[in-house]
């Protein structure tokens, strides 16, 4: 899976809606789909937000690795 799979299952898995993760990482909804969508990719500081947010690591969320362990 890549950057995009990963974003929507751990979303998905946890039960939140993109309007969701967007406001607790202080993005837009918008900016969110994109990068669920493929359209776009998130800086630096929006992929450790990410991580945070969703408790995985920054493995899981970029490809790198299939098990998205919490920390």
């Amino acid at each position: 899976m890549d950057f995009k799979e990963h974003l929507k299952k751990v979303r998905k898995d946890l039960k939140y809606t993109q309007k969701q993760v967007a406001m607790g990482i202080g993005i837009t909804e918008r900016n969110y789909q994109d990068w669920e969508y493929g359209r776009n990719k998130p800086g630096f500081d929006s992929l450790i937000a990410l991580a945070d947010f969703f408790d995985v690591s920054l493995d899981y969320l970029v490809g790198r690795s299939d098990t998205a362990e919490r920390r």
